[in-house]
């Protein structure tokens, strides 16, 4: 399944030729496997996005290796399609670092106070394990260290803060508020001023050795999902080292069907008796992960720090399922519900009750099952606090309105079309205030309009 990891002076390490060994019964394996294929769904989903992203050329979602953003300046239309659900209201900048030579150093600039922007940052494992931007750090300029598990320095002149992960390998997902047409080369001159520099560069110090050269595995949907998961999260369990002391007991149960850092992953020379175990626990998982996703019906939650999920795996591999990547939710509230757009529905804000955010809030739609933006006359595919022209009513009332065909001219300025069909509405309200975060302040629920 797996190619070979080139390591430095010529030596090899090949992933798909030692044989692995029966050391649990076939019930033990298939309760082990369970297990492990829940804990392995969201990093292995990760991949799926982040190869393309930073190891693949030919892709379109490449972003230029790691190290280096890819910025988007314009907001998502229907013709992006690198991502699903795509945020409307602020362009993305995409980077994946590679820490194991050296730190990297993210600089920021100094932002307007009506300026929102964001650095999300990820790890494998799908963890926020850090924040950048006017939420957590303010709208002044600063450079931030982010240094993987096995830097041990101390905070260099110059740094504001110094941000660790756990894995070697970490994502930066950028986001900078956009407001219409006419602010794009705003945005375009922001985002040129987010910079990527080596420490050894940013310091002007002696360049260290190179990191070893790595060939990353196609990520193939089907074999992520059938046993040779265990191959998949092998690969990617060695930008983890050391294990977190809360994981050990943890991983070295796994090591039981063959999971290992770097280990290979030969279904072949398996015990044909452990492998059909595996392949049961995998299904186990699916039917259990299928019933759990029928009672999720928010993201809220789902994604954040190793610290708030602690060893909820069900959870974060829900987060990944429902839409990777998400904001922790003291950076973003979600929510939201699948319409019918055959049906002209509104959602009706009373006095008081618009989103509370502290930046901004917006209404973004879906065509479903593709989760991807609605192209209509209007090219309007999201509606929020900064819509042009959006009309409320004298008591600060708001009514949006939601259909295929319009709701009439003197409610147009209100209307975000839908197709006809079945279609996602997502709310974000970036900054939520406590209302929001607790449960008190919730998303209206939609009705019929004629």
């Amino acid at each position: 399944m797996f190619r070979e990891i080139k390591i430095a002076a010529g030596l090899v390490i090949a992933l798909s030729s030692t044989a692995n060994a029966q050391i649990a019964t076939p019930e033990e394996a298939r309760a082990i496997a369970t297990e492990a294929y829940v804990y392995s769904f969201a990093p292995i989903a990760s991949y799926g996005t982040w190869s393309k992203q930073a190891t693949m050329p030919d892709a379109p979602e490449y972003v230029g290796g790691f190290n280096t953003f890819r910025h988007y300046s314009q907001a998502f239309t229907p013709q992006n399609k690198d991502i699903v659900t795509p945020n409307n209201d602020t362009p993305y900048s995409w980077a994946w670092l590679d820490l194991r030579a050296e730190p990297i150093v993210l600089s920021v600039p100094k932002v307007p106070a009506d300026r929102y922007y964001v650095m999300q940052l990820i790890d494998l494992f799908t963890y926020n394990f850090g924040y950048v931007g006017v939420r957590a750090t303010g709208f002044d300029a600063g450079s931030y260290l982010i240094a993987g598990p096995a830097w041990n320095g101390t905070k260099p002149n110059g740094v504001t803060a110094v941000i660790k992960a756990e894995t070697e390998i970490v994502g930066i997902l950028g986001r900078t508020s956009l407001d219409g047409p006419a602010d794009v080369e705003n945005v375009k001159t922001i985002q040129k001023s987010y910079r990527l520099t080596p420490l050894s560069i940013f310091l002007k110090t002696p360049t260290p050795r190179p990191a070893p050269a790595v060939t990353f595995p196609l990520h193939d949907p089907a074999k992520a999902t059938s046993h040779d998961f265990i191959g998949y999260i092998n690969f990617l369990l060695q930008f983890a080292q050391p294990t977190v002391p809360a994981e050990q007991d943890l991983m070295a149960r796994f090591a039981k069907i063959g999971i290992a850092p770097g280990k290979a992953w030969d279904p072949p020379k398996v015990n044909p008796d452990e492998l059909a175990a595996i392949d049961k626990g995998i299904e186990d998982a699916k039917a259990a992960m299928a019933e759990v996703a029928k009672t999720t019906l928010s993201s809220n939650g789902l994604f954040g720090s190793r610290d708030l999920l602690k060893n909820d795996y069900m959870t974060r591999a829900m987060g990944a399922e429902k839409g990777l990547f998400g904001n922790s939710l003291e950076e973003a509230w979600y929510g939201g519900f699948v319409g019918d757009g055959t049906k002209q529905t509104m959602l009706h804000f009373p006095p008081g009750q618009l989103p509370p955010a502290k930046f901004f809030w917006s209404l973004t739609l879906y065509t479903l099952p593709d989760r991807l933006l609605y192209a209509n006359p209007l090219k309007r595919y999201s509606i929020g606090d900064r819509t042009k022209g959006l009309v409320y009513g004298k008591d600060k009332s708001l009514t949006i309105y939601l259909g295929h065909t319009s709701p009439g001219k003197e409610k147009e300025a209100n209307w975000l079309p839908t197709p006809e069909a079945k279609y996602s509405l997502v709310a974000r309200v970036y900054g939520p205030e406590k209302a929001a975060m607790d449960g008190t302040w919730s998303l209206p629920k939609p009705e019929d309009f004629k």
